[in-house]
């Protein structure tokens, strides 16, 4: 049985993205900072779905956090810490705290898991389009998705042959923090005319982990609004 596991499993394309790998009929473990909401999760995913407590935000309890994960052959990496931060008012705890789990927290997951890698296995880590196209409040969500591709071309390197991509989803129209913004201004200014749907994110998530010929490769999943 293939072993799926997602961290940050317990909300938005997480959760999507672990439904998919359920409703296929892997084992899956999703993982959320607190256990309870994450059994609760996994129970409504159903399957062979299971739950860990995991916080990237403290990367040094990451190893044991996910000390009776035994095989993986999919790694999905889409965990946040969500903080609005701009220069003028610059919060450095809460600057800290998010490079933690973004890099930090998501290069000690892929450590800790690799030496469990069956042979086929790959990860995709989660970055987005800030960092191509910043926004007021977006410094640290700037940062951070740009130093992914950096994080993905060293983890490439260094777990070889296993394969490491990013994928960066655009704004996501029917996502729990866009659904109810149906008018977003990306609309306009995307040329197939509408925003991306989740269930485009979870193909393409698929498509970097199933094909075995792409690897340190940066995957935008925007509608093309990068050229507008």
């Amino acid at each position: 049985m293939t072993s799926s596991v997602v961290v940050g499993g317990t909300g938005g394309l997480g959760r999507e993205v672990a439904q998919r790998f359920a409703d296929r009929g892997d084992a899956v473990i999703i993982t959320g900072r607190d256990r309870a909401r994450a059994d609760a999760i996994a129970a409504e995913i159903g399957g062979d779905t299971q739950a860990l407590a995991v916080d990237l935000r403290s990367p040094k309890t990451i190893a044991d956090a996910f000390g009776d994960v035994t095989a993986v052959d999919n790694l999905v990496i889409t965990a946040i810490q969500q903080h609005a931060i701009n220069i003028a008012d610059f919060d450095i705890q809460a600057a800290i705290e998010v490079v933690t789990v973004k890099l930090v927290g998501y290069i000690e997951t892929v450590r800790v898991l690799s030496d469990r890698f069956r042979p086929q296995a790959s990860a995709v880590l989660f970055g987005g389009l800030a960092n191509v196209l910043p926004y007021p409040g977006s410094t640290m969500v700037t940062t951070f998705n740009s130093g992914l591709g950096g994080v993905m071309r060293t983890l490439a390197r260094e777990i070889a042959p296993y394969r490491v991509n990013v994928v960066h989803p655009g704004v996501v129209g029917d996502s729990p923090k866009w659904r109810d913004m149906p008018n977003h201004p990306h609309v306009p200014r995307t040329p197939i005319g509408r925003l991306v749907t989740m269930a485009e994110i979870v193909d393409a998530t698929e498509f970097l982990l199933r094909n075995s010929g792409v690897n340190a490769h940066e995957l935008f999943v925007d509608g093309g609004v990068r050229i507008s």
